[in-house]
């Protein structure tokens, strides 16, 4: 299960590096389709959006050094890292479901993953 659930985190440091890539460096481009903003939405959210973007990235970053400690036998840091990077990502899926019911896809699509990963690698670190 401890494998599983490294797998299933690296999936979702992997997303939060494509969100941090949309949000922070083609917030005003490519990403406007990806999010149905217009061209003054995008240039008004600009910042917004790449602050965000940064959050996504120091996720994954955390998961990602969580995932290479526990594979070299760090196990107590890397475990502690990859939960909160996981758990993080699935609380921050949780607050825009409950915030933003018409943006549910995207929750459940941020979410699922790293939720998984929490529980994959809670099962797997009990046993």
């Amino acid at each position: 299960m401890i494998v599983a659930g490294l797998v299933l985190a690296g999936l979702a440091a992997a997303l939060h590096v494509y969100i941090f890539w949309l949000e922070s460096v083609v917030w005003t481009t490519r990403a406007r389709a990806v999010f149905g903003t217009s061209e003054q939405e995008a240039a008004a959210t600009r910042e917004l959006a790449f602050n965000q973007g940064f959050y996504n990235l120091f996720l994954a970053i955390v998961t990602a050094v969580g995932i290479v400690l526990l594979a070299t036998g760090s196990d107590a840091a890397g475990a502690a890292l990859v939960l909160a990077g996981t758990g993080s990502m699935a609380a921050a899926a949780l607050v825009l479901l409950t915030s933003s019911p018409g943006k549910r896809g995207a929750a459940v699509k941020q979410g699922v993953v790293p939720l998984l990963a929490v529980v994959a690698l809670a099962v797997g670190l009990a046993l």
